[in-house]
C-alpha cells in the first residue's frame, strides 16, 4: 500500500512538474493578453466608481421583479455574494485541474486568455449603458438620506484612483445597467458548459446561475432589467467573440489537428506531452490516431463511448 502510494505521488508529481513547464511557455508567449485582462478589470472598477460621483439617489423605480420577488432585507444580502463567491472560486480552482488530472481538454493559459475577451467585451459595454444613463440606485445604501448614497467631490486624482478599495467597491451605486454579477456568473457558466465534462455539474451551473439572478434582484441590488439585459448580451458577446476567436485544441485527442501551422515551441509542447503520456503509462498507438472523445460533433461526457467502428459495420 505504501508502495502503492509512493508512485502513484512521483506520478503526480512529475504530471504537475510537467505541466507547469507547458504553462510557463504559453504564458511567456501570452502575458501580454492576460496581463491586458487583468488591467482591464481595475479600468472596469474604475469607470464603476467614477460613475458614483455622478449618481443622485431618488426613488425606487418601479420594477416587477421587486414586486413578484419578496424582499430579503439588508440583514441577508449576505446570501447572494456568498453563492456568487462559492461559484467564482470553483470556476478559478476548476480551471487549473489539468495540473492534476489526466483527463486534460484545454491548456489553462489559453483558456484565460478566451474569459477575459469575453469579460473586457462585455465590461465596455457595461461601461458605456451605464455612464448613457445614471439611475437612482435600489441597495440600500444608495437611497435617499444614506450618507453613501453619494460621493463628496474627490481632493485629488489619487483619490480617484485609489477607488477607495475594497469599501468602494462594495458600496459602489449609479453602475446599474448591466448587472457586473451576471457577467461573471454567465462567462464562467458557458465556459464550463463548452470545455467541462461532468454534466452533472453543468446542470448545477445553470441552476446557480438562474437563482443568483433572483437573489441578485431580491436584494435590491439591481433592477430587474439590469438582470435581464446581462442575460441576452453576454450571452451575444460570447457568441460573437468566440467565432473571431481561434478554436482551442482538445487535448484530450492527442492527435487534433492544428488550425495553423505549429510553431518550434509549438511543437516543443506537444513532445513534451507525448512524453508525460509514456511516463504515465498512457502510451498512444501511433497507428490508431482517430478522435474518440466526439462524435457527430458532440462531446461525450461522463465517460460515455461510442463505438464508431461497429456502427459503420452494422450499417
Amino acid at each position: 500500500m505504501t508502495v502503492y502510494v509512493a508512485r502513484e505521488g512521483s506520478k503526480l508529481w512529475r504530471r504537475v512538474c510537467m505541466e507547469t513547464s507547458i504553462e510557463l511557455q504559453l504564458l511567456a508567449e501570452k502575458w501580454k493578453l492576460i496581463l491586458a485582462g487583468l488591467v482591464f478589470q481595475y479600468i472596469h472598477g474604475l469607470a464603476a466608481h467614477g460613475v458614483h460621483y455622478l449618481h443622485r439617489p431618488g426613488p425606487t423605480l418601479q420594477d416587477l421583479g421587486f414586486f413578484l420577488l419578496p424582499e430579503l432585507g439588508e440583514q441577508r444580502a449576505y446570501i447572494s455574494e456568498t453563492l456568487f463567491s462559492f461559484l467564482f472560486i470553483s470556476f478559478f480552482l476548476w480551471t487549473f485541474h489539468p495540473f492534476f488530472f489526466q483527463s486534460k481538454k484545454f491548456y489553462t493559459v489559453i483558456l484565460w486568455c478566451r474569459i477575459f475577451a469575453f469579460l473586457v467585451a462585455s465590461q465596455t459595454l457595461r461601461i458605456i449603458t451605464f455612464y448613457a444613463t445614471q439611475l437612482p440606485g435600489p441597495n440600500y445604501h444608495c437611497r435617499e438620506g444614506s450618507k453613501l448614497a453619494r460621493l463628496p467631490r474627490p481632493d485629488s486624482v489619487v483619490e480617484v484612483l485609489l477607488i477607495n478599495f475594497p469599501h468602494g467597491v462594495i458600496y459602489g451605486c449609479g453602475d446599474l445597467i448591466f448587472s457586473s454579477h451576471m457577467i461573471f456568473t454567465l462567462v464562467f457558466v458557458i465556459t464550463y458548459q463548452k470545455y467541462g465534462t461532468k454534466r452533472c455539474i453543468k446542470r448545477i451551473a445553470w441552476l446557480i446561475a438562474v437563482t443568483l439572478s433572483f437573489l441578485i434582484v431580491a436584494s435590491r441590488k439591481h433592477y430587474t432589467v439590469d438582470v435581464v439585459v446581462a442575460w441576452y448580451t453576454v450571452n451575444l458577446v460570447i457568441f460573437f467573440v468566440d467565432k473571431k476567436l481561434p478554436e482551442m485544441p482538445d487535448r484530450t485527442s492527442g492527435t487534433s489537428p492544428s488550425l495553423l501551422p505549429m510553431s518550434t515551441k509549438e511543437r516543443d509542447i506537444k513532445l513534451r506531452e507525448e512524453n508525460l503520456k509514456q511516463i504515465n503509462g498512457n502510451v498512444v498507438d501511433s497507428t490508431d490516431w482517430r478522435q474518440r472523445t466526439q462524435a457527430n460533433g458532440k462531446l461525450l461526457e461522463d465517460g460515455n463511448t461510442v463505438h464508431s467502428d461497429s456502427q459503420m459495420n452494422g450499417s
